[in-house]
């Protein structure tokens, strides 16, 4: 749940990706983020934060992945982000297979505050540690998942989901064994049937 602060790092990523294939080390990365501010951020504290939450979502990333990141156009950006976003946080992983992309392929075309409430009570029928956050929390943690989404470009701000335009060179940048991972948007299975290679 360490999200909670956070946006989709549009910019940030792609300039981290870039930094990364230059240098191929991620610590080595942080080195110089931290050393040089990158990032422009008023304070250290948030500087490292930052840093620490682009990278962790940067290294679910093939360097095919990372490679595709930084060339490609902003829609297919905020996409690959997204799809790292669920790789790093099982919660939002959930999120967008469990209401985003079910929502999507029934037809329904928005996504509201008490769909996310929904899924948040089911998980804590499993997840028992859900029970301790605080009500302010719950509502930080669904104010930044649903800027994520309108970041992404996969939720238009009033609420309703814009179906994800994947190019044959996307689904070709993400791994096979990764191919799964598209389902964390909303698109329909037969729209990707021969797409990629």
């Amino acid at each position: 749940m360490s999200f909670t602060t956070g946006s989709l790092y549009h910019r940030e990523s792609v300039k981290l990706a870039a930094l990364y294939l230059e240098l191929g080390d991620w610590n080595a990365v942080r080195d110089k983020v931290i050393s040089n501010n990158l990032l422009q951020t008023r304070t250290l504290n948030t500087l490292k934060r930052v840093c620490r939450e682009v990278i962790s979502r940067l290294k679910t990333l093939s360097i095919e992945e990372l490679d595709f990141l930084v060339e490609a156009n902003p829609q297919e950006q905020g996409y690959l982000l997204w799809l790292a976003t669920c790789r790093r946080y099982r919660f939002i992983a959930d999120f967008a297979i469990e209401v985003l992309r079910e929502r999507y392929i029934t037809l329904k075309t928005d996504v509201n505050h008490e769909d996310f409430d929904s899924f948040f009570n089911r998980k804590s029928e499993w997840h028992t540690e859900l029970d301790v956050i605080q009500p302010t929390t719950r509502n930080k943690l669904r104010q930044v998942l649903f800027r994520i989404l309108r970041e992404a470009g996969l939720l238009a701000s009033n609420n309703i989901i814009n179906a994800a335009i994947l190019s044959p060179r996307l689904l070709n940048a993400i791994p096979h064994n990764n191919r799964r991972d598209v389902l964390f948007l909303p698109v329909f299975e037969s729209d990707l049937k021969g797409m990629a290679q």
